[in-house]
């Protein structure tokens, strides 16, 4: 599905060099959802942006052999002075979808009653993420790369959320960034801690929780 191989990712901070992947290889294989675990600075969220191809790697390679979505949490691909109804058409024309049918999902799916119609960078942070899930839900990807953004909203929209993300399972994948454990639970089979710039991966997502609560204690 991913494969990392010999990626390297660093970024020079108050002249020192903070490495977040030190020569990593790691292959992210389809039929499996895992969840990436990790202290605060350890770099989640820069390898979500690698892995969707929103970032590059400053050494290595990142290859592909599915579709892969963006980083759900990350809305820096909207454009903020379009309306909800004008990102969902660009969105539906930059992945070759049917723009009426991504608009007619997104205004379901999000539920933001006549803000579709109004340019996002009036939106609260809520109204935001659910913009994007319906977004990304919209597009059929092989892999969804979600992070830290499933409880957003009230209850009745973060079950429709896992509701949604229990179909889309059945023929596609989820990496996945929470600090929630019970989420990482509900959403994936494997477990990825990244710690002083390595990836280590578990079978048994009790193992990666075990290790990532020691580095956290």
């Amino acid at each position: 599905m991913i494969a990392l191989e010999d990626v390297y990712k660093y970024y020079r901070r108050h002249g020192h060099r903070k490495i977040v992947l030190d020569h990593v290889s790691l292959d992210f294989q389809s039929g499996r959802s895992y969840g990436v675990l990790g202290v605060n600075g350890a770099g989640k969220s820069t390898l979500m942006r690698l892995l969707a191809g929103t970032e590059l790697p400053n050494g290595g390679r990142v290859r592909r052999r599915a579709r892969i979505s963006w980083p759900l949490g990350f809305s820096g691909g909207l454009h903020p002075k379009l309306t909800g109804r004008e990102n969902a058409r660009l969105v539906a024309r930059v992945y070759g979808e049917n723009p009426r049918a991504v608009i007619s999902f997104v205004e379901e799916f999000a539920d933001i009653g006549a803000y579709i119609d109004v340019p996002i960078l009036t939106y609260s942070s809520g109204m935001i993420a659910r913009l994007a899930f319906g977004l990304c839900l919209a597009i059929d990807f092989d892999c969804y790369l979600i992070d830290e953004v499933t409880a957003v909203g009230d209850a009745r929209f973060a079950a429709r959320c896992k509701e949604e993300f229990d179909r889309r399972r059945q023929r596609a994948d989820i990496i996945m960034v929470s600090h929630a454990m019970g989420t990482i639970r509900d959403y994936c089979n494997r477990g990825i801690v990244l710690a002083g710039g390595q990836m280590h991966i578990f079978n048994n997502l009790d193992d990666a929780i075990e290790l990532y609560k020691k580095l956290n204690a």
